[in-house]
């Protein structure tokens, strides 16, 4: 694999509460460069990364309900609609958990699917946090997101008290057959992305895109 093959799981990320438009245009300039496959943002930056990406074929990936998932989630299809009409095309969007954890499966499968509908032609990865979930927790979760029509399930937000494990990559890969996986959180060098790649992952959540590709 070569720099810009690499560059194509990368989705180069700055959700930072402090991050500044200094910043998100820093980011946007480094994902233009690397050609990666999206710049990873809050909700209310982007339409200036729309601005600064278009015509660059780097996406603009919004997250909604960051980072805990716990709004109504009717909140959450609106960030998402609004995002998508901002000019985002992928939507990173956290799931309920403590809804997961308390087996209110319905009201998972009406959340999934709203932002999913919301969504329209955007691509949509849900965050399932898996450091918080038991493996049984995780395939179940997995298997809402597949039926959902969402295209990913995304191991991690980052804030938890940790991120991607590859053991949870290769659970996923195994016993939810038909679901793409984002790995995020904690991959910071050329090393932890091949491992997550090569144990099933199709893209890579992390703010380290320049110094992973470097590497190779």
């Amino acid at each position: 694999m070569d720099k810009k093959d690499l560059a194509k799981y990368i989705d180069h990320t700055n959700v930072r509460p402090y991050a500044s438009e200094k910043d998100i245009l820093k980011l946007c300039d480094e994902a233009i460069k690397y050609g990666f496959a999206s710049a990873c943002v809050a909700s209310c930056w982007v339409p200036l990364a729309r601005e600064k990406l278009s015509g660059s074929g780097v996406r603009v990936c919004s997250v909604v309900g960051f980072p805990f998932g716990a709004e109504i989630y009717h909140t959450k299809a609106f960030e998402a609609k609004t995002a998508v009409a901002s000019g985002a095309d992928e939507i990173d969007a956290v799931i309920n958990i403590g809804y997961l954890k308390s087996g209110r499966l319905d009201y998972m499968a009406s959340e999934l699917s709203g932002i999913v509908e919301a969504s329209g032609n955007a691509t949509v990865k849900i965050i399932i946090e898996t450091c918080y979930l038991t493996p049984d927790e995780i395939i179940q979760a997995s298997k809402l997101v597949r039926n959902s029509g969402a295209a990913f399930v995304k191991t991690s937000t980052g804030y938890g008290p940790s991120g991607a494990r590859l053991e949870d990559v290769e659970l996923i890969k195994t016993e939810v057959p038909g679901i793409r996986i984002k790995a995020s959180g904690g991959i910071r060098t050329l090393e932890d992305a091949n491992k997550f790649i090569n144990a099933g992952a199709s893209r890579i959540g992390t703010s380290a895109g320049p110094t992973i590709v470097e590497d190779l």
